[in-house]
């Protein structure tokens, strides 16, 4: 049985010749090639990365009750203290002792909290009588046990005075519950109190920062070791319309008085709707920031750039959803206070002095920008390139240090993107941001993309900023697209004197309210898994290399082409390991054999082989099996100049060769 198996195994296709020239170090791979790009959709910031669990924290959603139920006697008020949020509640005693008043959250989806857990609850409160002083319980329940009692955690703040104060109560969950609440309740015979900001996080959030992210989701972030951070979003920075349009300013300065945001996606689409889809601000530019650089990727802020979604708005008339051109001088002026925001003096700048205010006085180094997001020029208009040019121009005149990154459109090719990526060397950006949700066929035929880019002095590097293998008729995630992904990306590498990053997108989705998929990380209340999209970029990421390596076969790029065989292939050095290393994916349904031809090696190096494979292509992890597919590694020897190796069908390999 064991020979029959192994001859069965060395039945494979001719050997291919991998030449790979370990002697002659290419140009440096940026350290910002693989990173990643958040936008708020599939309930990615509230709901997801930010660790706030309360939804309509200031009761200021249209519908200013919409995710609590409010019980005994109670007044909804418009005066509070925070004059971008005046909303809050008055709780009045119900009037008899066998009544209640209060009110109870239903979170994001329910409210996750676990057994043993802290959690920190506070808000701002008054007795607007002065009378004394106000009892609050604060609990976490589970509405739905079969236990005597509902309280899972109980607390108790103590409200005393007439003006306007933060109470604070930390609470301890007796048992793990995925979709509880949150309920407050006047003791009996109690006074009356005003309550604002109504929030609850878990104590335990990454990096112990107050207003801080899920440690799960940010840790996972971390993992990734993204060399660069595009935030906060795509097409929620166009907004549905003007007035919606993610604005950054409303999103710094103390969290109690960011105002509300309707998120672009809660009416994109019929069939996925959510009702509840707004932005808290909670999670804002200076956290986007702050996350940058915890986790160690330079931010790429994007900002609007007078435009509305053009997806979104039928354009017969420019001025209905479109800046005029005369009247685009604030949102420059945003572009540039944005910079000074992040990079400036605090002694010479109102926005650095905010940033100061609000815990980090050094500069956040901010080297990038972006100008719009999918925008393109019409047919007889050249609407999105005319405002880009009064951006650039405004912006090299005072910060010529920032790199100006533009768009080819929403599309990988075609009209827009023909018509706009020759526009970009003519206004001359840094780089231009390129969107491609294409399916297998796509990717599989895009391998030698980059190959003939432009090159040369005056010529933007490319940011694929948006890209994703949505199969056809499976637009999930499943391995056999992220195979895909795994394949186009050794083009990416190939070509890193080209292209300057790239972000996988969408980051993050919940399974209960996402509106779009594939997506890197999804997630629960309480857990979370990676994608095998999510495997890929990790494995590029950390064996990303200082250095660029020529591998070819027959003096091509191995790029999936007709005489290939269904492989792709990259090479790079990295020096701080000084290794070799080696990127293969065979796409095919066949193992292939390879031989690395390592010229300038020789003799016994030592190696390790990472495998990533699954016998079922539409297979994916799950958050009951979060690691069913998942890389291995193993070790080898590699004998220099010549070694074969072999590829087993529908498999990414990455050899990494002490050299």
């Amino acid at each position: 049985m064991f020979a029959a198996l192994s001859v069965a195994a060395g039945m494979t296709a001719q050997t291919h010749v991998f030449d790979v020239n370990t002697s002659k170090v290419g140009g440096a791979i940026p350290s910002t090639m693989y990173g990643i790009f958040f936008e708020d959709i599939n309930y990615a910031a509230d709901g997801g990365l930010y660790g706030e669990l309360v939804k309509n924290r200031s009761f200021e959603f249209p519908q200013h009750f919409m995710g609590w139920k409010a019980f005994g006697k109670f007044e909804l008020k418009d005066d509070g203290p925070f004059d971008k949020n005046p909303h809050y509640v008055r709780l009045h005693d119900a009037g008899h002792s066998d009544k209640f008043t209060g009110l109870e959250n239903e979170g994001f989806f329910g409210i996750g909290y676990q057994k043993g857990a802290d959690y920190r609850f506070t808000v701002w409160a008054r007795n607007p009588n002065g009378d004394g002083d106000v009892k609050v319980r604060v609990m976490l329940c589970n509405p739905s046990t079969m236990g005597e009692r509902q309280q899972m955690a109980e607390g108790q703040i103590v409200v005393s005075g007439k003006e306007w104060k933060k109470y604070e109560v930390i609470i301890k969950a007796r048992e793990t519950v995925d979709k509880g609440t949150l309920r407050l309740m006047l003791t009996r015979n109690s006074k009356t109190v005003d309550l604002e900001h109504v929030s609850l996080f878990p104590v335990d959030v990454y990096k112990g920062d107050e207003n801080g992210m899920r440690k799960d989701l940010a840790e996972s972030l971390e993992q990734l070791h993204p060399g660069v951070f595009r935030f906060p979003g795509g097409c929620i920075v166009e907004g549905t319309d003007l007035a919606t349009r993610y604005q950054w300013k409303n999103s710094v300065g103390p969290v109690e008085n960011r105002p509300l945001n309707e998120n672009r996606w809660h009416y994109t689409f019929d069939y996925r709707f959510f009702p509840d889809y707004y932005q808290s601000y909670g999670l804002g530019f200076y956290e986007y920031f702050r996350l940058s650089e915890q986790i160690g990727a330079e931010p790429l802020p994007v900002v609007n750039c007078g435009m509305s979604c053009q997806y979104q708005n039928d354009i017969k008339n420019e001025a209905d959803v479109h800046v005029a051109l005369d009247q685009l001088q604030p949102y420059i002026d945003d572009a540039i206070d944005l910079i000074e925001f992040a990079n400036g003096d605090p002694a010479k700048n109102s926005w650095a002095k905010l940033r100061a205010d609000m815990g980090h006085p050094e500069p956040f180094n901010l080297k990038y920008i972006g100008i719009g997001n999918e925008q393109w020029d019409y047919k007889d208009n050249p609407a999105f390139t005319k405002r880009l040019a009064k951006f650039i121009e405004a912006i090299r005149k005072v910060h010529p240090e920032i790199k100006i990154i533009g768009t080819t459109g929403p599309d990988s090719e075609g009209e827009k993107f023909d018509q706009l990526q020759p526009k970009m060397a003519e206004l001359k950006v840094d780089l231009y941001d390129e969107h491609f949700y294409r399916n297998e066929q796509w990717f599989l035929h895009s391998g030698n993309r980059y190959d003939n880019y432009p090159r040369g002095k005056g010529q933007p590097k490319v940011f694929a900023g948006e890209y994703a293998c949505h199969g056809r008729g499976k637009k999930w995630n499943h391995f056999n697209a992220a195979l895909m992904e795994a394949a186009f990306m050794t083009d990416l590498e190939r070509n890193a004197d080209v292209v300057e990053m790239a972000t996988y997108a969408p980051l993050f989705a919940h399974v209960d309210g996402w509106q779009w998929r594939p997506d890197a990380i999804w997630y629960d209340n309480l857990r979370k898994f990676n994608s095998c999209s999510y495997y890929v970029q990790q494995l590029y990421s950390l064996n990303k290399g200082t250095n660029m390596l020529s591998l070819t076969m027959n003096g091509k790029p191995v790029a999936g082409n007709d005489d290939q065989d269904g492989l792709f292939a990259s090479a790079v050095y990295d020096k701080n390991s000084n290794e070799v290393i080696i990127k293969v994916v065979n796409t095919g349904d066949k193992p292939q054999d390879a031989t690395l031809n390592l010229k300038g090696m020789k003799g016994s190096h030592e190696a390790q082989l990472i495998t990533f494979h699954s016998d079922e292509l539409t297979a994916e992890n799950t958050l009951d099996e979060p690691q069913k597919i998942v890389p291995q590694t193993s070790s080898l020897t590699v004998e220099a100049p010549s070694q074969t190796i072999t590829v087993p069908a529908r498999t990414f390999h990455v050899y990494k060769i002490k050299k």
